[in-house]
């Protein structure tokens, strides 16, 4: 561990596989890290990648004393490193969006009064009304979505209101359905937590309320007045105010820490406890994203985040809270179709090699002679259709593309469509507007050209594979200055700076303006001629 004397601060990110810390001093430089692992560490508990995927394969769970055990753990970790908690001025965290915790009544009470000779989660073992939590996984609650978006007025209308259409996974559908299935659980329910609420309540020894920006995640908030929606409240569940609280900003100081934790490990009594918030608000946070940014992350699936001033609903893609700044909002957006069809790309036309895809890509043109592919080898997300789709620049349809031809028309159709969805949801390019690249793709300099050049913006490189434990690390810094107006940007300046990998090619402007014109259109077309 790196020796430092000066204050520092703890980002924790509880997410779905494992608990992860990050301490970060005041020049924002990492000086410890640790994490547990579910499965392998807390293998009594038998999840699989951290859940319980029961026998519908749509039910999916973990449990919540498993997450309260591998607090125990990391922090005795830290101890056994050497660590000195008495160091730590504020710390904040979060955790896997949309999941939900149920204390049973009495649970304040006891977290009110934890005895520091004790682990956590022998003293917490009965104040959980559901043992196993509903996490993001979960997709059992149609009915419950299709119920909720009838009863405010349609998908568009709840998207009005709470940012997102009816998702499976969010978490007042998940909260409506323990209310239909398990009413007794429901019942003995003294409040509800998310994920990220939950672990910052631990902190607190106190119920800790739900910030704005998680609090997007739940189809129950309306991100405009930044409250429980009334409409969506009373289509959910009885009683569900009391037992959810009062959303609070993002940024908030909520308390100073339990003296559990002064008494057992040694942390300072005035240490802070900042809003804990949602994993992707604090990717964003970590990322470093500014008002114009958008983020690219190229993996498994793509996803698409953005720093927006002026949203604009609709029922694809989602609009949170701002995590770092309670008057602005972030959009994400998620593409199923993203490195596994570039790969099937590669092994198809390049012979497997990224050296010849490239090289292949760099050849045909920018704009590619008006030849434009939607590659959807899965069901997509947006819009929900799979299939191939080739045009030529007739937009009549073709059976298939040369080889050069056919790569660049995948890498120029994903980037296409994460434009044309990114500006649905109110992204415009600001001077000064950049598009950061993470993820296994963004090593691949002509795939980010394309990418920097139908965006119309520079690309930098950004290495995130701590994105959320250390956002909320800098979130915990910026917690205890905000009330005296000081901005986030202000406080993470001396953060690494992401680095410029590509401009947009002269030009590029004028050759993608009408392709993103055209791109919209056919991938609407291939979406109605699904639905025939």
């Amino acid at each position: 561990m790196a020796a430092f004397t000066d204050s520092c601060y703890l980002g924790f990110d509880f997410s779905t596989q494992q608990l992860k810390v990050i301490a970060v001093d005041e020049n924002l430089n990492v000086v410890q890290q640790s994490n547990v692992q579910f499965d392998s560490e807390l293998s009594e508990y038998s999840t699989q990648g951290g859940v319980h995927v029961h026998s519908d394969r749509l039910t999916v769970t973990s449990p919540v004393l498993m997450w309260v055990k591998a607090l125990d753990i990391i922090l005795q970790k830290m101890k056994n490193a050497g660590f000195d908690f008495s160091r730590v001025k504020a710390l904040s965290g979060s955790g896997q969006q949309h999941g939900s915790v149920y204390w049973k009544k009495g649970a304040r009470q006891v977290l009110q009064n934890l005895d520091a000779g004790k682990h956590l989660h022998e003293l917490l073992q009965g104040s959980f009304a559901v043992l196993d939590s509903p996490v993001w996984m979960d997709s059992s609650t149609t009915e419950q979505c299709l119920n909720l978006e009838t009863t405010v007025g349609g998908a568009q209308k709840l998207a009005d209101i709470t940012g997102s259409r009816a998702y499976e996974r969010f978490t007042g559908n998940q909260i409506a359905k323990i209310y239909k299935t398990r009413p007794e659980q429901y019942q003995e329910t003294e409040r509800i937590s998310l994920v990220s609420s939950f672990a910052s309540s631990l902190f607190l020894g106190n119920y800790a309320d739900v910030d704005y920006s998680d609090g997007s995640g739940m189809n129950l908030m309306d991100i405009f007045t930044k409250q429980w929606s009334q409409q969506c409240l009373s289509a959910t569940a009885p009683q569900l105010e009391d037992k959810l609280g009062t959303p609070v900003p993002s940024t908030a100081v909520l308390g100073p820490i339990s003296t559990y934790f002064v008494s057992r490990y040694g942390f300072p009594a005035d240490c802070k406890v900042v809003a804990f918030t949602g994993d992707n608000p604090g990717s964003l946070a970590g990322m470093r994203l500014q008002e114009g940014d958008i983020a690219v992350s190229l993996g498994t699936s793509d996803t698409v985040f953005l720093w927006i001033k002026d949203p604009k609903p609709t029922v694809e893609g989602h609009i949170f809270c701002n995590p770092v700044d309670c008057q602005a909002y972030m959009a994400l957006i998620c593409f199923k179709n993203g490195s596994l069809t570039r790969e099937r790309i590669r092994n198809e036309c390049a012979a497997g090699s990224w050296e010849v895809f490239s090289k292949a890509l760099r050849s045909a043109p920018m704009g590619n002679n008006g030849n434009i592919g939607i590659y959807f080898d899965a069901m997509e997300i947006t819009p929900p259709t799979a299939g191939v789709h080739r045009f030529n620049e007739q937009n009549s349809k073709v059976a298939g593309f040369s080889e050069e031809v056919e790569i660049r028309a995948l890498v120029e159709g994903q980037f296409l469509a994460k434009r044309v969805h990114a500006e649905k949801l109110g992204y415009k390019i600001i001077p000064g507007t950049r598009v950061l690249a993470t993820g296994g793709a963004s090593s691949n300099k002509d795939i980010l050209q394309v990418l920097s050049d139908v965006f119309g913006a520079p690309v930098y490189t950004i290495d995130t594979a701590n994105s959320a434990c250390l956002g909320c690390a800098y979130r915990a810094m910026h917690g205890i200055v905000v009330e005296k107006g000081v901005h986030f940007a202000e406080v993470i300046r001396n953060a690494p700076e992401p680095k410029l990998a590509v401009t947009p090619t002269s030009g590029a402007d004028k050759v993608f303006e009408p392709l993103l014109k055209r791109y919209a259109e056919l991938e609407e077309r291939v979406f109605k001629e699904s639905q025939q």
